[in-house]
């Protein structure tokens, strides 16, 4: 998968519904991997990372 493919995000939950495209999915909520802070799609497989900058409260 392509750099471009990963979503950098601010959040541990996210939602996905495909690439904006004809070819889109429906939307899936996600919550990133809590050890790996990363979540790919099972529909589209784009990938999700947490910002290392991010502000996440604990337990959230």
């Amino acid at each position: 998968m392509a750099d471009q493919d990963i979503q950098i995000v601010s959040t541990p939950k996210v939602t996905c519904s495909g690439h904006g495209s004809s070819s889109g999915h429906p939307k899936v909520f996600l919550v990133l991997d809590a050890d790996t802070h990363e979540i790919a799609c099972p529909y589209c497989g784009r990938k999700f990372k947490l910002d290392p900058n991010a502000k996440v409260s604990a337990g959230h």
